[in-house]
Formats: structure tokens, sequence, C-alpha cells
């Protein structure tokens, strides 16, 4: 018996002992924050966030890699007791919406699937083929209904998902299960900056259309008489919408698909009457905007490009302010367009909407004499954009000799030349300086920088040697005189520190690999100052002043300028001067609110941080699609025209009268409403 109760004594020792050891060994260090974080959290485990599951969202909110409103199922009192424990203040979230992008279902397609017993769309996709990225043919199973954990979708009377959006979070689990890509989660922001890519059902005209606006779309909206929602769909891509219905080139009219059967859609004149009903009800249609950020944004320059820049920051939530040299906003649309084409008052219509939106015009104010790049940057504006025009710009600095420094150490190559024969014309350029580009006046130059100290000059030339403006004799005269030219290279990035360029980044066109070279001037080889994005250089080390270093650290403003996202026409587009940048000026003024927005773009990834859109999908005038050679079951129709002024004397005022309510509902009849391969039968 004694010997039983050691024996069992002992056992429990060594098993004690044993787990002892185990706990030890084993131990798991949970970490308190996160456990309150994951108990905060309603545990829908739904992936919404991007983690799978709720403890690695809390884990990653515990490190900041996550928002602390990053749960899609939870409400706002769930983010502020997550913020009460994190010890941080809460922003507010811009909403995500799931949306179907079909206009109906498979049974009323061209393009039919048989199902054959098959349930799910994905496997109905694959197993029966048929065009996957079409909007048109919904398959209509339902298996986004399914992966929706918070029953916000369902299958309507027409075969298609409809979402309710006071239940949809913006998950995306419906986008991620969708083999069509007809579900696409969207918001404001997301539908501002993003480019087109080749895999998306684009239309014809939308494609032609500068500033990417959804035609179709705000053309249905017209038919269904639903002006106000017609004009927010144009104002997702277009700030100057009254303007630009009385002066676009129309470019989306000559790639109408209707062109294969009759006449295009009139597609200009029906933004003029929708643009017409706003301003005759003198009430404003604003479009959304994304929730206030703490971001101060500064645009140089009130013509086209810069309202625009600073129209799509304002509904991105930020607070921008754009600068103008001149008394009055506006650009080469204020100086240079036929006033029968374009009235003042049409002008001043689009210009004041712009400042509603929330963007603050100043005037009387010139780059370089009455503020500097840095100095905004030092008054703690985030992002600052370079949006000075071409050759009207001058017009507002006349009589000042050289243009005045839109940032530091940077002077146009015609101002270079013109200060060897005219006094009044002054370029500081120090011991070392890069010119960007140059062509045939390359020589002349060179000659006024040597003759004025300069000891050291580097082109950056886009070209191969083979192409190269100089025969052998005249590259060994360059070198002669001290130039070092640097082919086959573009200059992506210009740095500097205060009031001060310290150097330019260039990239080699054919590798990639990038270079800095340091030099106090930089001189532009085109009739205009580049378009730039001009950020503060964060101290990316931790110091007891600047906590993370998210902020400028005490002393120099230290700076850079980026260039403008490129599209992929081709290898050789990145830097400076390429066949994408603007050179002299826009060919019209649609492209130069494109560029705005690109701008209000560039300004916002580099804030956050975000990465740029991937460049080889993007959708370019030289991508390959798919596209329809042949209408059947299309009745010709003539295209409606536009009334011309009964005299002489009344076009002076007015070029043309619009549509009425009965020709435009008429001719948004007219359009087809093209898919990407496919149009809906009228």
């Amino acid at each position: 018996m004694l010997q039983s109760i050691l024996m069992m004594g002992g056992l429990g020792v060594a098993i004690g002992t044993a787990l002892v050891i185990a706990s030890k060994a084993f131990y798991v260090y949970e970490d308190p924050t996160v456990v309150a974080i994951d108990d905060a959290l309603p545990g829908a485990n739904c992936g919404g966030c991007g983690y799978p599951g709720c403890m690695p969202n809390a884990e990653a909110i515990a490190k900041g890699e996550q928002d602390v409103n990053s749960c899609v199922a939870a409400g706002e009192d769930v983010a502020m007791a997550i913020a009460e424990i994190m010890g941080v203040s809460m922003s507010e979230k811009e909403p995500e919406f799931a949306g179907p992008g079909c206009h109906y279902g498979n049974e009323d397609a061209d393009l039919m699937y048989e199902y054959k017993g098959v349930r799910d769309c994905r496997a109905a996709a694959m197993l029966m083929g048929g065009m996957k990225v079409c909007r048109i043919g919904c398959l209509g199973l339902g298996t986004c209904v399914t992966a929706c954990q918070f029953d916000a979708l369902s299958i309507g009377e027409d075969h298609l998902p409809k979402v309710d959006l006071e239940k949809c979070t913006g998950c995306g689990a419906c986008e991620n299960i969708c083999p069509k890509n007809i579900i696409r989660l969207t918001s404001a922001s997301r539908r501002i900056m993003r480019e087109y890519t080749k895999d998306e059902c684009t239309t014809p005209c939308q494609r032609a259309c500068p500033s990417g606006i959804d035609i179709k779309e705000y053309v249905r909206l017209i038919k269904e008489g639903d002006y106000h929602g017609s004009l927010q769909v144009i104002k997702e891509r277009m700030p100057f919408p009254t303007v630009i219905s009385r002066i676009c080139p129309a470019l989306c009219e000559f790639d109408c698909r209707r062109l294969i059967q009759d006449e295009s859609v009139g597609i200009n004149h029906l933004k003029r009457f929708v643009c017409d009903y706003e301003m005759n009800q003198d009430k404003r249609i604003q479009p959304y905007k994304a929730p206030a950020t703490d971001k101060r944004i500064a645009v140089i320059g009130g013509g086209v490009e810069g309202l625009a820049a600073g129209y799509f920051s304002a509904r991105l939530g930020h607070a921008p302010t754009v600068y103008e040299a001149s008394d009055a906003f506006g650009g080469i649309l204020r100086k240079a367009i036929a006033r029968e084409r374009l009235t003042m008052d049409v002008l001043d219509w689009d210009v004041e909407g712009i400042a509603d939106l929330g963007v603050t015009l100043k005037n009387n104010q010139k780059a370089g004499e009455d503020f500097t790049i840095p100095g905004l940057l030092k008054e703690g504006y985030d992002a600052v954009f370079t949006a000075t025009g071409g050759w009207d710009s001058r017009l507002a600095i006349e009589g000042a000799g050289a243009a005045a420094n839109v940032f530091p150490g940077t002077y146009l190559l015609i101002d270079l030349l013109r200060s060897k024969d005219d006094a009044a014309v002054k370029i500081d350029n120090g011991e070392t300086v890069v010119i960007a580009g140059g062509g045939v006046r390359l020589p002349d130059a060179v000659e006024i920088l040597k003759s004025s100290g300069t000891r050291k000059i580097i082109v950056i030339s886009r070209k191969k040697p083979e192409d190269s403006s100089f025969d052998k004799i005249g590259i060994d005269a360059l070198a002669e005189a001290g130039a070092t030219i640097l082919y086959n290279t573009g200059i992506t990035k210009v740095l500097g520190e205060d009031e001060a360029l310290t150097g330019v980044e260039y990239i080699e066109l054919d590798t990639g690999v990038k270079h800095v070279i340091d030099t106090d001037t930089l001189i532009i080889g085109s009739g205009r100052f580049p378009e730039l994005a001009f950020v503060p250089v964060a101290d990316d080390e931790v110091d007891e002043n600047n906590g993370t270093g998210s902020e400028p650290a005490a002393g120099p403003m230290t700076w850079e300028g980026v260039e403008l996202q490129k599209k992929p026409d081709a290898n050789r587009e990145l830097g400076l001067l390429s066949s994408q940048d603007v050179i002299s000026e826009y060919a019209s003024a649609v492209a130069a609110i494109n560029g705005g927005r690109k701008a209000a773009t560039l300004m916002h990834h580099l804030m956050y941080g975000i990465e740029f859109q991937d460049p080889e999908r993007m959708l370019t005038p030289k991508s390959v699609v798919q596209d329809v050679r042949s209408l059947t079951q299309v009745v010709p129709s003539p295209r409606n025209i536009l009334e011309i002024a009964a005299s002489r004397d009344e076009r002076k005022e007015r070029f043309s009268t619009g549509f009425s309510t009965e020709t435009a509902n008429e001719e948004a009849g007219r359009c087809l409403r093209c898919g990407l391969v496919c149009y809906e039968k009228v």
C-alpha cells in the first residue's frame, strides 16, 4: 500500500515537474493590447480588412499597420473603443460600396451561357468559356450573394445583383469571387485616382476621352431624365463641364461606334444640355467629396490644369489653395477663346463651382516673388504642384525679365539665351549646371554658361547618340567646351534644401537604373516649367523632437519634386521632356484637366506613401483591345444638331442654342450603350 502511494506520489511529482518545464518551454506571450483589441472586434472573421481573421487584424492594428477603423463589419463605436485602447484619435473613413457594372443578365445577352447543372459563376465561366471581362451578361447564379456575409446582396428579377448600400461594408468578398469583374468596389477616391486598364469594359468613346468620363452612363441617365445623376457622373472627372461642353474637340465622337451604322451620338451637345440645366436653375450640383483630411495642398497656377488639380485634391478630402499670378483665373480659357464660343459668364460659373467645392483661390501671387515652394512647405503645406502654363504664363509676368524661379535654381533655356543680349534678363547660374534637352541651341547655351563662370555642364538627353542633333564635329566641340552629354537619359526628380537646388535624379531609359547629380542650377529646354509635385523629405530616423519622423525635421527644409506618373506607351517614357510631357501647351483644355487629375493623384500618393498603379496594365492609345466591326439590328437614325443662333448679332453673345428636353432625350436614345465587344440592341 505504502509502496503504491509512494509510486503515485513520485509519478505526480514527475508529471508536475514536466508540466512546469513544458510551461516554460512552450509559453506563448499574449500582448495585452492585441487581446484587448481582439476582444473589441466583433469576431466576424470576414476577411474584409485584408487579414485572415480578427486576431491578425488586431495584431496589425497594434503594430500601426492597420487603422483603428479597419474592420468593415464594425461600427463607429468599435473603432472608438479601439482608438481608446491604442491611445490615438480616429479620423473619418471614406465609405466604399460594391456596385454591379452590368446592365442586363445572361438571358438577355448576345453571348449566352449554358449552365448544364453548374450552379457557381466561377465554375460556369471556366467550363463554358466566353468573354470573362465584358460587363454585359451577368451569369446570375448568385455566387456573389453567397459570398456576402452581411446580407447586402441579392439577385433581382432581372437576374442581376442588387446592392443594399446601407448594409454593404465594402469588404470586397463579392468583388474577389466574381469571375467576370462585374462586381467592383468603388469610392470617390478610387474613381478619381484610377487609370483605366486593358481588362476593363471601357467603351470606345470613354477610351478616346482625355478625361476618361463615363460617357455611356451619363447619356443613359439623360435618357432616363435623371439630369442630377448625369451631371454627377460628368463631374467625377470634369471640373469644367459647362466650359468644355462648348469648346471640346469631342474626340469621343470620332470613336463612337454608331459611326459604323450612321452618325455619331452628339455626346458633347448632350453634356451641354445637362450642364445648362444646372446653370439655368442656378443651383450647384456638386460631386461627392471624401472626408476631410489634415492635408494642405498648394497649386501654383490658376489656369485649367491648376484649377483642376485643386478641384480633385478637394474631392480627395484635402484643403487646396491655388495661387495665380494674374488678376483672374482660367488661364488660356480667359485669354484666347473666342467670346462667341465661350462667354465669360460660363467660365466664371465653372470657376465659382470649383471654389464652392472648397478650393481657396488667391490671385496676384507670383511664384519666386510673393512666395516660394520651400516657403510654402515651411508654412505647413504638405505638397505643392507646379501648373504654371505655357506661353500664356509669360503674360502674367511681363516686365519681370526672366521668368521668376518657379522652383529654386531652375530656368528655361529661352531665358538663358535671352540673357546674352538683354541685360534685364538675369540668370543666376552656379558652378555646376544641368541642361535638360537643348536641341540645336545647345552650343549657344554652353557658350553663355562658360562665359559667366560655370565650370561643369552636364546635358541630359533623351536621344540615343546616333539620333543626336549634332554630327561628330559638333559633339566634339561641345566636349571641348566642357559639356558632358548623357544620352538615353531623362530627369525623374529634382532635389533641394531650403531655397537652393542641390541635385537632380536621372534614369537610364534602357536599363531603368537611376543616378543623382549634385548641381545648383537646372536649365529646362522647353517652353514651360515642368509639372512636378513637391513634398518635404521626412527624416526616417526617430528622434525626440520629431517622433517618427513623419514631419520635416527642424532646421533646413529638404524637399523633392517628382514627375507625374507616366503611361507605358513605350519603355522610354520615364523622365521629363518625354512624349507624354507637356512641352509647350496642351492640345486641348480637356487634356489639361486630366493633367490636373493626375497631379492630385500624385500628391495624394506621395503624402500617404501609396504605391502607384501598375503602369503595365494601364490602357493607352496603343493598347490592343477587342472591338466590333459591324452592327446588327440597329435602326439608322440621323444625328440631332444644335440650332444655330438666328442672327449674326445674336451669335456674338451666343454661338447656338442647346438641345431642348425632347431633342436631348431623342439623341440620348441613339446611344448603343456599348460594352467591350458588344452593344445593347436599340
